[in-house]
């Protein structure tokens, strides 16, 4: 069975820069699967971030909060989405998901889930 897997997450300042990246374990997905990644701060529920819709060279959507600042990108060739963040804030601190749903972008009933990485940014 497929599974998602992040990495990258970790402890930076604010103002600087991570890049996650979500990988596939047990197989691969094709290009027909929409990709996304969605965020959970402590104490909150978990949020929508950015998505890239399912057809090769699909269209990208951001959360206000994170555009400018946060790019989605695709390699195929490795099965990994990547999510470059830049310009970090403190409130971007929170545990970062990757998820993926077959012929859609993924929202909270997205077919597949990572486990999650961690992303803290201090003040």
């Amino acid at each position: 069975q497929v599974q998602l897997v992040e990495s990258g997450g970790g402890l930076v300042q604010a103002g600087g820069s991570l890049r996650l990246s979500c990988a596939t374990s047990g197989g691969t997905l094709s290009s027909s699967y929409g990709m996304g990644w969605f965020r959970q701060a402590p104490g909150k529920e978990r949020e929508f971030v950015a998505v890239m819709s399912w057809w090769t060279g699909g269209r990208t959507s951001y959360a206000d909060s994170v555009k400018g600042r946060f790019t989605i990108s695709r390699e195929n060739a490795k099965n990994t989405v990547y999510l470059q963040m830049n310009s970090l804030k403190p409130e971007d601190t929170a545990v970062y998901y990757c998820a993926a749903s077959y012929l859609k972008t993924p929202g909270p009933s997205a077919d597949l889930w990572g486990q999650g990485t961690q992303v803290t940014v201090s003040s």
